[in-house]
């Protein structure tokens, strides 16, 4: 693949939502396809469907591929998957969510075969994709099985990085989710992220309480005395520079958040309420994993699906992102790789084009 012009994967997501929408007028923007090389995956007919009700998109011109492998630079490359015969925006159907589901497994095999340099996805809705061959409670769990790993959800923007260390599970369920190893693990996660994927020297992490007022001594918890604390001292002393347990609404509140790279959060809506308050358009990043992941941080919003009410910008800064964290990734790989290994490699290129040019 050309360094130059990565291949950033994008899914349709539900295709009764806004996931085309925001798609079609993110990358009808020319500047786009000079940044990178958009291979979109989803139904043609709903992009049709869309682009007659869009303004200001009518120039924009998808090329169909059969994969990622055949998307050429300098135009917007679409890969037929997850067709849908009739488009109903605002509903949420059956045949919609099957529709999101099969764009996104076309997408993730070509990611897999390194035919994808990122992925992007629209939002799906989280029940109608359900089925016997897909029983995950987002795009997070289900990388996570794809390859093999254990993902961090991050929510991102300029302003504030937000990790979770329970993701889609009902309250009732959290506390019990919540140990001192798993705190720990997600701190040294959290930590290797913000270096290796934002380009942060060494992150100073802020830990939120999980009980009101941080448990206030054990008075309404004991879980900030008996398992947070214990957890961040531990991490503290493997050369995490975490601190707290904070109270949540005294930390985003009070400004507190402002002198940490990142904030983890004990569970999603602890995290996502104030991040999407004071960030209406950042970025879920899928973090921990081999492959890169990104998508805007709204839902499917099918109140607004269908009328050109939505707004890209969310797109776009997923797809600013992934951009950035491929680039990143590769950045530190190249600093931290074995400098015997990377010599050889290096002498190996230059005998390789000597060969190229010298005909040899």
């Amino acid at each position: 693949m050309s360094e130059h012009k990565l291949r950033i994967g994008i899914t349709q997501g539900d295709p009764n939502g806004i996931g085309w929408e925001v798609i079609l007028k993110a990358l009808a923007d020319p500047r786009m396809t000079e940044l990178m090389t958009p291979v979109v995956y989803g139904s043609p007919e709903a992009a049709a469907c869309y682009r007659n009700t869009l303004a200001q998109t009518e120039e924009l011109q998808l090329h169909p591929v059969p994969s990622a492998r055949d998307a050429r630079p300098g135009r917007v490359s679409l890969v037929a998957a997850g067709r849908i015969a009739a488009v109903e925006p605002g509903k949420a159907t059956p045949e919609a969510g099957q529709a999101a589901v099969e764009a996104l497994a076309a997408a993730v095999h070509d990611l897999k075969e390194g035919h994808l340099d990122a992925l992007v996805t629209a939002p799906f809705d989280k029940e109608t994709v359900q089925s016997d061959a897909f029983r995950y409670t987002g795009h997070t769990e289900y990388f996570g099985a794809e390859f093999e790993g254990e993902p961090m959800m991050i929510l991102c923007s300029d302003l504030l990085r937000v990790g979770l260390v329970t993701k889609h599970i009902p309250v009732s369920e959290i506390s019990r989710s919540i140990t001192r190893e798993k705190i720990v693990r997600d701190l040294e996660n959290l930590r290797r992220t913000l270096i290796a994927d934002f380009g942060i020297v060494e992150p100073r992490i802020a830990v939120l309480a999980l009980n009101p007022h941080a448990g206030d001594g054990g008075l309404v918890g004991r879980e900030e005395v008996e398992v947070i604390k214990p957890a961040i001292v531990e991490a503290f002393s493997k050369g995490v520079l975490a601190f707290g347990p904070f109270a949540a609404d005294g930390l985003f509140a009070g400004g507190g958040y402002a002198k940490y790279d990142g904030v983890l959060a004990m569970y999603h809506d602890q995290g996502l309420a104030p991040f999407k308050t004071l960030s209406p358009e950042g970025v879920n990043f899928t973090a921990g994993l081999s492959a890169v992941r990104t998508s805007p941080d709204h839902g499917t919003a099918f109140d607004i699906a269908g009328k050109d009410l939505a707004d890209p910008q969310s797109m776009r800064n997923a797809i600013y992102l992934a951009l950035d964290i491929v680039a990143r990734r590769r950045a530190w790989s190249a600093w931290t790789a074995d400098p015997l290994q990377r010599a050889e490699r290096e002498r190996a290129s230059r005998d390789q084009s000597f060969r190229d040019t010298s005909g040899r």
